[in-house]
């Protein structure tokens, strides 16, 4: 799988929205999720990682959108989706059913699923109560060790704080440069000095602003965070960058063996978002996904 560079796209701030109910539970809270929608055909959502927003999937969204309509959706908390309202959990319990309404709102029965990270571990739990044709899960989340998870949150924390107290002069100043870039973002991708300066602006503003940070982590401590069910009647793909420095890629061996039917994909040179790092391998693995659905 060759990489090729990354074009320089603006990075487009706004999206549409739609506000989620339940014609089940009339009494549940509503809610509202942003996402932007693009092309024709069978149906792909992508759902980005957590302290991300739905940006992190531009690399691919022109090839993806080229054959298919895709959804990125910025999940409830980040980027530019309200906080769940308040009592409502992010706990995976609550959410999954919760993105299983908005799928519905959103006109798409069965879509082929693709996550990140957290998105990933959203995509195989919605797979698992059968609201997908197909999943391919870059580098998912719930697929740790303790110590492995102790790890990885403790350095999403540390991205976090690094986040906040950056001034947005030297933010916009760092982004300008290679090698600031680098400094920005080296921990989630393999080759940084390809992300634009206005996304690594953006990605940065939305670590920082992103509501649900910190009740997904406190989410993830638990045990019910991890996966743990065979998926036998639905495509899967798990692909894994092999210089993912958050999560490390002997997690997906470990995927493989909870999932047996699932395809194991290793990305050369990709880091834990590889969407930026080789978009072309990254299309590829999904839309062959998508086709095995």
């Amino acid at each position: 799988m060759s990489a090729i560079a990354v074009p320089q796209v603006p990075v487009r701030e706004t999206a549409s929205r739609v506000r989620v109910t339940s014609s089940d539970a009339p009494d549940a809270p509503a809610f509202e999720v942003r996402y932007e929608r693009r092309g024709e055909g069978e149906p792909v959502v992508l759902l980005h990682g957590i302290g991300h927003h739905w940006q992190a999937w531009e690399p691919v969204l022109s090839v993806l959108s080229a054959s298919h309509e895709v959804i990125a959706v910025d999940l409830p908390g980040f980027g530019t989706s309200p906080a769940l309202p308040d009592g409502v959990p992010y706990a995976l319990d609550s959410v999954v059913p919760l993105l299983a309404r908005t799928l519905a709102a959103l006109e798409v029965e069965r879509p082929h699923l693709v996550g990140n990270s957290l998105g990933g571990l959203l995509a195989l739990e919605l797979a698992g109560l059968g609201h997908a044709r197909s999943v391919t899960a870059l580098s998912p989340a719930g697929f740790w060790t303790e110590p492995e998870r102790r790890y990885a949150f403790g350095v999403l924390r540390g991205m976090r704080a690094g986040a906040r107290a950056l001034p947005d002069p030297l933010l916009r100043l760092l982004a300008r440069s290679a090698a600031g870039r680098t400094a920005l973002t080296s921990t989630i991708y393999a080759r940084p000095g390809r992300r634009s300066p206005d996304a690594v602006v953006a990605e940065t503003r939305a670590l920082r602003a992103a509501e649900g940070f910190a009740p997904v982590l406190a989410e993830g401590r638990l045990p019910r965070s991890l996966f743990r069910r065979d998926l036998p009647d639905v495509p899967v793909t798990v692909a894994w960058g092999d210089r993912d420095r958050l999560l490390l890629r002997r997690q997906g061996a470990r995927a493989k063996r909870v999932i047996p039917g699932a395809r194991l994909v290793r990305l050369r040179d990709c880091g834990h978002v590889p969407m930026n790092d080789d978009p072309a391998s990254v299309a590829r693995v999904v839309l062959d996904t998508v086709r095995a659905g």
